[in-house]
């Protein structure tokens, strides 16, 4: 493939997205740790529970101003480097971020400052307020973010109109509880839940193998484990939701995932390992397991997943009619006001597949002057490239049932053998580590990469969206990218390992006086109890 404008700005997106999301899954999930542990807090009064508020919300600080600066600058790449997306689709694009603005980083950013400074300025049942409105806002944001990513994968609430060349939002409500938009939301913020747990057993276990800060390890860990585990079977099971959206809402990039290549007899074989050819449309040495797909796809036995050179067949069907909707609106953009009644019912007829003429745009400056075999190259272009797709939802997917497993290892031993923790399963939670942060990435390529060629399914071509801006100058803009999110990067990791090595804080004031309340209750009781007692 020839690498030019369009791959080089998707590239910029992709690795500025990907350093972004960097942040975000520990934002997501230690806002609300944090906010579990000083509910403890609030209801035991045990100064415990406040150092580890302080010390994990510490560390939630850090990592939530590096997210912060790394993510203002992803939202103004769609006005530099995909400036006809942004005009387009901006009436309905543009709607979740600019309540994500108003509704979830104005009140996340306000209570932050809270937080951190609020501790002696504020009760403790407002600042366990704060500390829930800080982390309702972390989510929030994550919320009309993915409604609006989850738009551009199936979209809805929406129809084009010929007179303004622009797609324009005719269902808020549809938008907003866009069923790919809502299931995307939970498995994301569940990752981020995850991520989070991981790291506090990581780095607790890291703690507890040089036996400092045993008490916080411990119960950071227990905390951690059940959070963990819950979160972990939800994004397995809401994972298994998304695929089932995407059976009748992105089919194509279902059966590139799975490497279904034919239509099979319902109900479907799941591809458990193979190798994807894509030149002769084939998986090789694959191992396959009954049934499993047409269950995951359709929740059903009787119903077929179309492979995708059944669909690469209806993707040619698509562009045919998509030609006589384009052919009607140049009609239609000529005439205006006097347009034949005739001419726009043929137009609205075959308007929803306007979006697929447009991908001959690639090859054609006019599609109506489409040679077949420019149909032919267009509609094979709507397959995405396989092979990578295959693979990294299989690692996600293992890496998921990973966690499962680790959660409930550690929940059991927290639960049920008096948080005593074996030294090699505490080397292996240290080890662990990135390991959230890789399932994370995986799942944003296979939901991105997934979707190509278009930046809106069916109605927008990525080759269609970009900027007039030449090579040097997003090669520029990529490489200055680059070298300040890695420093940004640099600066985070010495910033965590700063104060992970250093260790939580202790209020010796109010750990005394914790201490001595509690010995005057056991005097007391103890002045009570029988001889001999």
């Amino acid at each position: 493939m020839e690498f030019g404008i369009v791959e080089l700005s998707r590239l910029q997106f992709a690795v500025t997205a990907m350093y972004h999301f960097l942040f975000v899954p520990l934002t997501l999930g230690l806002s609300i740790l944090v906010a579990i542990m000083e509910t403890v807090y609030v209801m035991t009064n045990r100064p415990i529970w406040r150092q580890m508020t302080k010390f994990w919300g510490m560390l939630f600080g850090i990592n939530f101003a590096l997210g912060v600066a790394t993510g203002i600058t992803m939202e103004f790449q769609f006005g530099m480097n995909w400036s006809y997306y942004s005009h387009y689709v901006g009436d309905i694009f543009g709607a979740p971020l600019a309540m994500e603005g108003l509704m979830a980083f104005f009140l996340e950013a306000t209570f932050v400052g809270l937080f951190f400074f609020g501790w002696d300025k504020l009760s403790k049942v407002a600042h366990l307020v704060v500390a829930w409105l800080v982390a309702i806002g972390s989510n929030f944001s994550a919320l009309w973010i993915l409604i609006a990513n989850g738009w551009m994968q199936n979209p809805v609430g929406a129809e084009f109109n010929p007179m303004t060349m622009r797609m324009e939002m005719t269902d808020f409500f549809a938008v907003l509880f866009n069923e790919v938009a809502q299931a995307k939301f939970v498995h994301t913020v569940s990752a981020g839940y995850v991520t989070a747990s991981v790291f506090v057993i990581g780095v607790s276990a890291w703690y507890l193998l040089r036996s400092r800060h045993v008490e916080l390890a411990r119960r950071s860990i227990t905390v951690a484990a059940a959070f963990g585990l819950a979160s972990a079977f939800s994004v397995v099971l809401l994972g298994d939701e998304s695929g089932y959206s995407a059976t009748h809402s992105q089919k194509m990039k279902l059966a590139a995932i799975e490497a279904m290549w034919e239509t099979h007899d319902a109900p479907a074989p799941f591809n458990l390992i193979g190798f994807p050819d894509q030149e002769t449309r084939e998986t090789h040495y694959a191992i396959e397991i009954p049934w499993a797909m047409g269950l995951i796809g359709t929740r059903s036995l009787t119903t077929e997943i179309p492979g995708i050179n059944d669909l690469v067949a209806t993707a040619e069907t698509r562009i045919r009619s998509g030609l006589i909707a384009y052919e009607a609106l140049l009609d239609v953009r000529v005439h205006r006001d006097e347009t034949d009644p005739a001419v726009m019912a043929t137009f609205e007829e075959h308007s929803a597949d306007l979006g697929f003429a447009f991908l001959l745009k690639k090859y054609v400056d006019n599609p109506l002057e489409a040679t077949e075999a420019q149909i032919q190259a267009a509609a094979n272009d709507t397959v995405p490239t396989v092979w990578p797709l295959f693979w990294a939802f299989r690692l996600m997917v293992g890496l998921g049932f990973g966690f499962i497993a680790t959660m409930a290892y550690f929940f059991y031993r927290a639960s049920f053998k008096g948080m005593n923790f074996p030294r090699p399963a505490l080397h292996l939670a240290v080890w662990m580590i990135p390991a959230p942060w890789i399932a994370a990435e995986l799942g944003w390529f296979v939901a991105e990469y997934g979707r190509q060629p278009w930046t809106v399914d069916g109605v927008l071509p990525t080759a269609m969206s970009v900027s007039a801006l030449s090579m040097t100058e997003v090669a520029l803009t990529l490489s200055g990218f680059v070298i300040f999110y890695t420093i940004l990067f640099i600066v985070e990791m010495g910033l965590m390992l700063k104060y992970i090595r250093k260790g939580p804080y202790q209020d010796v004031t109010e750990t005394e006086a914790w201490n001595k309340r509690h010995t005057d209750r056991l005097a007391g009781r103890d002045a009570f109890a029988a001889p001999g007692e």
